[in-house]
């Protein structure tokens, strides 16, 4: 694998990107420019450091936690992505992608490598941030409009599916 990625940082052992401990991978470049946003530096597409999935995996894998993908937006890099989220799904791990856009605009998007990237993640935390709606009591997401998306149940039911953290998994 010698694909390179835009990356800004990645965050080891992190609890506020999905439940549980995770490696936060924070990609580059974002077009939606959200009022509010809390990493507008992640706005530039050539912000951070280019590198390789080799060294992105050998992070995931020294941590072994699920994987969240945030930015910046992953999914404006999706065709380069794609490898790395495969290398994690073969390592036994999960997916976390936060994006500014919907799930029915990548649905509907003719951008196949966003289709396969949506996929491959197990949850996706759809929509931009909008600052009037900014909710500090939701998990994991920061505005009202942003849904947490059971992508497999989603998929397999042709309609949108909330995923419904436990108790347990919000504590952790």
């Amino acid at each position: 694998m010698n694909r390179h990625l835009q990356i800004i940082k990645i965050v080891e052992g992190t609890s506020v990107d999905g439940p549980g401990l995770r490696t936060s991978v924070y990609f580059a470049g974002c077009a939606h420019a959200c009022p509010g946003c809390h990493n507008p530096q992640s706005w530039n597409f050539t912000a951070g450091n280019d590198m390789s999935i080799d060294e992105v995996m050998q992070t995931v894998l020294y941590n072994d936690f699920d994987v969240t993908f945030s930015g910046g937006d992953p999914f404006y890099q999706a065709e380069a992505i794609v490898p790395l989220a495969k290398a994690i799904r073969a390592a036994g791990l999960g997916i976390w992608s936060y994006t500014g856009f919907s799930f029915e605009e990548l649905i509907a998007s003719d951008d196949k490598y966003k289709q396969e990237l949506l996929r491959l993640s197990d949850v996706l935390v759809d929509g931009p941030f909008i600052q009037s709606l900014r909710d500090t009591s939701l998990i994991f997401r920061g505005s009202a409009n942003q849904r947490l998306i059971d992508v497999p149940k989603s998929l397999a039911s042709g309609s949108v599916q909330l995923f419904q953290p436990t108790a347990k998994e919000i504590l952790q």
